[in-house]
């Protein structure tokens, strides 16, 4: 395998580059330690701060954490700067206690590596979530990976730790910064496309297909199209509607609960506003949002599709697409119930 064959060059692969390849190969988690014992066995070591030839331990200072912060998280940071790293031999002594249920070891080897999670925490900013919440998610990771925790296997907990983490706070991200949810799976294989895109059009100096993406990201070129059609289309129900933008297609038609329902969803459109006010609008119009947010419950499409589907131009679908949004956002039953909600 070339990703491999190549951190054995190196002595070292990203996080990334691994995650991308469980992507691509749709691997179980409870694969995931074998694949780290794997590389392990081979002189590989996976961190974020892999130096192609000499990559040394990634060092987490308390220091330099708290100067990007605010003040608000000093005194959390003052506190599990309290807690030194733990050597190698000092992981296994404390997994074999956590192994015989020593709850203070636990605690221990929770705290002795939060500064690890605050460093991961932070490269998820301005996505929805404050710090401290990335970081609660981030520590959820964290607790998991020291019940999973196989120090048979060989390789150091800092290693296996990130990568729980990190699918941990990504996984947060997903669920709470936004009433949609796109799975955590579909977004970082789309956040590793874009990743791949931005290098790929730096170095062609144009604009890479979706087939070089695909391959350059080791990707499933399938899987990589109804990746990204997930989330433009969830990107499109976040899209601020009305002249004044306080609302979202996503606000008009969310189940109760913020619930992403299907049944729930197919009642409103029968009974409740969301299916008076749709019959407001023009048969044209009504189709075209049908088809774009699967409000009949069929998978929702491109604006492309819909152009297909209805004999339209990509660009009239669009059009008719906005005027309608745009009628939907002054309904004056909706923002009642909006208000309501």
């Amino acid at each position: 395998m070339a990703l491999v064959e190549q951190g054995q060059r190196d002595g070292c692969l990203t996080l990334s580059e691994v995650e991308a390849l469980l992507v691509a190969h749709e691997l179980e988690d409870d694969l995931v330690a074998d694949l780290h014992e794997e590389l392990e066995r081979r002189g590989i070591e996976v961190t974020d701060d892999c130096v192609r030839g000499d990559a040394g331990d990634p060092v987490y200072s308390n220091g330099e954490l708290a100067a990007a912060t605010t003040d608000g998280l000093q005194l959390f940071l003052n506190e599990i700067g309290r807690y030194p790293l733990l050597t190698a031999q000092e992981e296994v002594e404390l997994a074999k206690r956590i192994e015989r249920g020593d709850a203070a070891a636990k605690e221990l080897m929770i705290n002795s590596n939060l500064r690890l999670v605050v460093s991961i925490a932070k490269r998820y900013q301005g996505h929805g979530l404050s710090l401290l919440d990335l970081i609660q998610e981030g520590v959820l990771g964290l607790i998991r990976a020291v019940e999973k925790f196989d120090w048979r296997r060989g390789f150091k907990f800092s290693t296996y730790a990130t990568w729980w983490i990190r699918q941990a706070v990504q996984r947060g991200v997903q669920n709470r910064s936004r009433v949609i949810r796109v799975p955590v799976h579909v977004a970082e294989l789309e956040r590793r496309a874009s990743r791949v895109e931005r290098e790929l059009t730096g170095k062609l100096g144009r604009e890479p297909t979706v087939e070089e993406v695909a391959e350059a990201a080791m990707i499933p070129l399938d899987k990589l199209r109804q990746a990204r059609e997930a989330v433009r289309t969830l990107s499109s129900l976040d899209r601020p509607v009305g002249e004044d933008g306080s609302a979202t297609m996503g606000d008009l038609i969310a189940a109760p609960g913020g619930e992403d329902s299907t049944a729930e969803l197919a009642v409103s459109l029968e009974d409740g506003a969301l299916g008076r006010a749709l019959e407001s609008l023009s048969p044209t119009q009504q189709r075209v949002l049908e088809l774009r947010f699967g409000l009949s419950g069929a998978e929702p499409i491109s604006l492309q599709k819909v152009g297909e589907e209805l004999g339209l131009t990509r660009e009239r679908a669009k059009q008719l697409e906005r005027s309608a949004l745009e009628q939907l956002s002054r309904n004056r039953e909706l923002l009642e119930e909006r208000e309501a909600a």
